[in-house]
């Protein structure tokens, strides 16, 4: 059953946005390929990497900084693309959450008890697209973000809009059911949130995958959002909303925007405090190869279960959040699928 995506219930319900940080690696020799890599895929190597961050920009969330043994694993080079999104969906005949009517039993289990049913007519098939006005603050996402019917993979902007030309681009209004049914079908899985991080990082302990600064010598080296947030947006890095795959130079391991362009999916749940519970366990084997908490908790939006998004997106303002960085984390409802979100997957070593 579909239930209500995350942005909708904005309307509904007032919820919060979380911050951003950075992460670091300890240097460690580089454990090499097992095997000839995978069609589209690069190596990231195994060893002991230092996690979350506590620098100025940090959230709370993202601290503090501790080890984990991570081992080598594959990681798709680029974001899924529409075209490679298409060939599944060609093949399975599969639906995306976003093409699906909202189930308003299901809502109901997310929403305050008494909350009034919405119209029929709002609980139709559709997705949520940025809409940006002048807004009286940043603490309202309902004054950007509209529920639009009609808005899925295939019609990113509105139902008026299509995907022609943009076979390159990122696949997005991708909820994290359409992650998973996408991942089974082609053989791999969603990396976890130190997985993905771990890779972001590219081997180099820095605030961004390609140094300190966000722009060196004024150069633009990921898809992220310039100008006054949310209403006038200035793409000096070329481009308005997403971007192809593969726009801006790769990390030090070969992988293609991991910051900025869109969020990606992780296999993790949810807490503010994972880092906290997990540089505190006194277990030694829960830093190997570490996964999320066994359950979602989100004290802005307590009743609604939530997974770990990564790398920020094409709307990313240092006026409002800086999430292009690789170790920012967002709870994104596990049903939710928006206009800048969408995956890349991973696979093990064999």
């Amino acid at each position: 059953m579909r239930s209500t995506p995350f942005y909708y219930k904005a309307f509904l319900l007032s919820l919060l946005i979380t911050g951003i940080s950075c992460a670091g690696k300890k240097e460690n020799k580089q454990e090499q390929p097992p095997t000839e890599a995978p069609a589209g895929m690069v190596w990231v190597p195994g060893g002991s990497y230092i996690v979350g961050s506590q620098d100025e920009h940090a959230n709370r969330s993202e601290g503090p900084a501790y080890e984990v043994e991570v081992s080598g694993f594959w990681m798709d080079e680029t974001e899924v693309t529409n075209a490679q999104f298409r060939e599944f969906v060609e093949a399975t005949g599969y639906k995306t959450v976003a093409e699906r009517p909202v189930d308003w039993e299901e809502l109901k289990k997310q929403v305050p008890p008494g909350t009034p049913k919405p119209a029929d007519s709002l609980l139709q098939p559709g997705s949520l697209i940025f809409h940006p006005s002048e807004v009286a603050n940043l603490y309202d996402l309902s004054q950007w973000w509209a529920w639009s019917i009609g808005s899925d993979w295939q019609h990113p902007y509105g139902p008026e809009s299509n995907i022609d030309g943009k076979d390159n681009h990122p696949v997005v209004h991708i909820a994290y059911e359409d992650a998973v049914a996408y991942a089974n079908w082609a053989g791999k899985r969603l990396p976890t949130e130190i997985e993905w991080e771990v890779a972001a990082r590219g081997g180099k302990h820095q605030s961004f995958q390609w140094g300190e600064e966000l722009t060196p010598e004024g150069k633009y080296l990921a898809n992220f959002f310039q100008g006054g947030f949310p209403y006038n947006n200035m793409p000096k890095d070329g481009f308005e909303k997403s971007a192809p795959v593969k726009s801006y130079p790769a990390n030090a391991y070969g992988l293609y925007d991991m910051i900025g362009n869109v969020w990606e999916w992780t296999s993790d749940w949810y807490r503010p405090d994972t880092h906290v519970r997990n540089s505190q366990a006194q277990n030694e084997k829960a830093r190997v190869n570490p996964v999320g908490p066994p359950r979602s908790y989100d004290p802005n939006d307590p009743m609604t279960p939530k997974r770990v998004t990564k790398g920020g997106s094409f709307l990313c303002s240092d006026q409002y959040c800086s999430n292009y960085r690789p170790s920012a984390r967002m709870a994104t409802a596990y049903d939710s699928g928006q206009e800048h979100l969408g995956f890349r997957l991973v696979r093990s070593a064999q």
